[in-house]
């Protein structure tokens, strides 16, 4: 077999190490247009994990690498005249010179030919190749030049970086984040090898143009960050090497493969500096093209192998990249944060971290975090303990006149049980049970204010006495039998109504016994749906009335809270999208005119709704389309409902139109929570694949939302609230009838979450940092 690999980067000669150690026979040549000693920046990182992976494939190199790296087990972050150590980590830095003389060596030793200075353009002089391994990098040739095939996606990232080196020691992953006369500055620095160290550096682009670093070169830009943070270089230069500002280019490419010839490493996918995973992503990629290619019966076969089984954990592995890379743009709107709290968003910024693994690998910096948490509780006037403070997810929390006792909230879901609108003993038990359960606030389903406002046949309403008195049963039962809140959320399904029930057919119309839809624009959801009716004036008025008539409902039957329902592409949603909203009036166009009727369906029912008890609006921050909102259009949102008296704003996302492609993943709206809490400065709640107790702390800990609600898992868990309690060891309310089941899940969470803790610790591998100290201690005296 006959193999040529173009691109003499890590993922180009690892990737000729493992393949040829499969194929000894095989003909094996690297084409690297620089020189043999040509690197690029200055360190490269990686986690014990990735270091494990290495070890089982090549432990030649294996060993050869460790030998030259740093290791280091803190990340350390400076903010604000604090730093805060965090332990636990696990990772080693290495030269990047060192790393590809190492791979050079290793690919000679077994007979792979490498070429530098060697300059490829055209795949046309491979004709008698089997396999060409395309390996050259971020600007990658052949991936441009087959853009039509490869279809890359590059999206250009708006902060500026430069990398540079140091002669500075240092002793953890350090993020440094200096406050200057321009603007917010950032540092990523590690330790690669004795006396040197790589720094990164970062900036928003305002910043960088107003310290005036356009147009400075490399060693102007240098001096100008040496000065930046010569309190922390004490003394030590920084040096230089290709360190250019540029903006990071997220690539990531529809097709990996043509005929033979695959994309590997940069050429195909980048992952952005602040997770660290480039080098890691290009040599695991070399393991999975080598693993492909020893199960395959054929070439073709081994690259599709690769590819489809390679896509996902690189995707994964982007998509926490791009968590993480928005976190350090918008760095300033967690600047007037507490230390802590700002560290530990450092810390869990791209979900891999959590606040449960902090507390077993650092429990002193969880409980500064709790402490912190515990302290913005008790400015708001609540008495808690500072001293022994309870998790986030079980603090109060209070909105007007409403206190709420912990931050778990259960989610408006809606179960097409109702009977002409009416709640039945369905309701009540499902409400009920999940009240019970400890949950601190309970939300109702969509709850329609007429029969033509409907989604489906088996949605609720408040339109009339008896739905009034069905209500009220429920909300008396939950005030009786529990401490939580009931938050009532009235809606209007507009074009998405008239539909079958979920089970049957979700959003499609229904085939008969429907009714006449209303919209902004008369647009339908389907190609195949009823074409709604464009509102005039008076079928705004006419449902405005519904809407107050439904509060004063809501009024009467005692609920604590009220939610406008303006997402999801119902009636009001319809309004705030330029998806469909068309109009031409005075409700159409900008987003000011387009937030018109909400406003004042909102405000007309704040003026019915008592003062002292809160409301709040559910909004769609992103339609996931383009030409639709964004998170910078929820952030106008949320501030226009603030300005007109909202209390909390519900941050979900789509379902505004059916060709929308949402990013789904773990807490994956949750972002759009945080840049509404932050920038409008409102408070949130966010919901969206929230499936723990430790990923609520997780949210709250860091300031991304101020409740935390909970759809799927409290539908098979109504006591969802009740288990986390008892293993943070966190009173809540209960039943009397209920209180010996209490009382013995929480003797027991105390023995099973020790166990847990200690099967986790014993169960974790020492990191190469903790082996390296264990083997350098000197030998006790006999």
């Amino acid at each position: 077999m006959k193999i040529a690999i173009i691109g003499g980067g890590p993922a180009g000669l690892y990737a000729a190490i493992l393949l040829k150690k499969q194929r000894p026979q095989a003909e094996i040549t690297v084409y690297e247009r620089n020189r043999a000693d040509d690197t690029f920046g200055f360190g490269v990182v990686f986690s014990d994990a990735t270091l494990d992976n290495f070890e089982k494939y090549d432990p030649p190199s294996y060993r050869r690498i460790t030998e030259e790296f740093a290791y280091w087990d803190d990340i350390a972050v400076h903010f604000r005249g604090t730093v805060h150590r965090v332990g636990g980590n696990g990772f080693c830095g290495c030269s990047r010179r060192t790393l590809l003389l190492i791979l050079q060596e290793r690919a000679r030793e077994l007979g792979v030919t490498l070429l530098f200075e060697t300059d490829i353009d055209d795949e046309a002089r491979f004709a008698d190749t089997d396999l060409i391994v395309l390996a050259d990098g971020i600007n990658s040739r052949f991936r441009d030049k087959h853009i039509e095939h490869f279809q890359p996606q590059i999206d250009l990232r708006s902060n500026k970086f430069a990398w540079m080196g140091s002669t500075r020691p240092l002793d953890a992953f350090t993020f440094i984040f200096q406050e200057t006369e321009w603007g917010p500055f950032i540092a990523h620095a590690y330790q690669y090898e004795a006396g040197r160290s790589t720094w990164i550096f970062e900036t928003d682009a305002e910043t960088f143009k107003r310290a005036g670093l356009e147009g400075l070169d490399e060693q102007q830009s240098a001096d100008r960050m040496a000065d930046i943070f010569d309190w922390f270089l004490d003394g030590h230069p920084l040096l230089i090497n290709r360190s250019m500002w540029r903006n990071f280019p997220m690539i990531r490419s529809q097709r990996w493969v043509k005929g033979n010839m695959v994309l590997l490493g940069d050429a195909k996918a980048t992952a952005h500096f602040s997770i660290g995973s480039g080098t890691k992503l290009a040599m695991e990629d070399a393991i999975a093209l080598a693993d492909a290619m020893a199960q395959a019966p054929n070439v073709d076969a081994a690259l599709q192998t690769y590819e489809h089984g390679r896509r996902e954990e690189v995707e994964k592995t982007q998509h926490a990249a791009d968590v993480s890379l928005v976190w350090f743009e918008h760095v300033d709107r967690f600047w007037d944060f507490d230390p802590v709290q700002f560290a530990f968003g450092v810390m869990t910024r791209a979900k891999a971290i959590t606040y449960d693994n902090l507390t077993l690998r650092a429990p002193e910096f969880v409980r500064e975090v709790d402490k912190a948490f515990a302290k913005q509780v008790r400015s708001k006037g609540f008495d808690v303990d500072l001293d022994n403070p309870r998790a986030p997810m079980f603090q109060p929390l209070k909105l007007r006149e409403m206190e709420v006792a912990n931050r778990a909230v259960v989610s408006p879901m809606c179960m097409y049980s109702a009977r002409e609108g009416v709640p039945t003993d369905f309701h009540l038990v499902h409400y009920g049970s999940r009240a019970i359960g400890g949950a601190g606030l309970i939300f109702t389903e969509m709850t329609c204010v007429g029969r033509d406002a409907r989604i489906t046949p088996g949605c609720t309403g408040l339109w009339n006495d008896e739905q009034q008195a069905a209500w009220t049963r429920i909300v008396d039962f939950v005030h009786a039998n529990s401490a939580a809140k009931i938050c009532l959320q009235l809606g209007h399904a507009g074009r998405k109504g008239a539909t079958k029930l979920m089970w049957e057919g979700m959003d499609r119309p229904l085939e008969q016994g429907g009714w006449d839809t209303i919209s902004a624009s008369p647009l339908p959801y389907f190609p195949d749906s009823q074409v709604p009716r464009e509102m005039d004036r008076a079928a705004m008025d006419h449902v405005k009335q519904e809407f107050v008539a439904a509060t004063l409902r809501g009024v009467a039957c005692g609920f604590d809270m009220l939610e406008l329902h303006s997402a999801h592409g119902y009636l009001l949603a319809s309004f705030i999208s330029p998806l469909t909203n068309q109009r031409t009036d005075e409700y159409g166009g900008t987003l000011a005119n387009r937030l018109r009727y909400p406003l004042e369906v909102f405000e007309a029912m704040r003026a019915a709704w008592p003062a002292h008890k809160p409301m709040s609006v559910r909004i769609s921050a992103t339609d996931w389309a383009a030409g639709g909102t964004t998170g910078d259009d929820a952030v106008a949102v949320a501030r226009a409902f603030g300005e007109a008296g909202v209390d909390l704003v519900d941050v979900s996302t789509g379902q505004t139109v059916r060709d929308a492609q949402p990013i789904y993943g773990r807490m994956f709206q949750t972002p759009f929570s945080d840049q509404v809490r932050n920038e409008a400065r409102v408070a949130t709640m966010c919901v969206g694949n929230i499936t723990t107790a430790d990923q609520v702390n997780t949210i709250l800990a860091a300031g991304r939302a101020d409740l935390v609600a909970l759809g799927r898992p409290h539908l098979v868990d109504p006591s969802f609230t009740m288990r986390a309690a008892a293993w943070y060891g966190a009173d809540v309310a209960c039943p009397p009838q209920y209180l010996p089941g209490k009382e013995q899940i929480f003797r027991n969470s105390v023995r099973d979450r020790q166990d847990f803790e200690d099967l986790k610790i014993k169960g974790k591998p020492k990191t190469r940092a903790e082996l390296k100290a264990e083997a350098t201690k000197p030998l006790a005296a006999e």
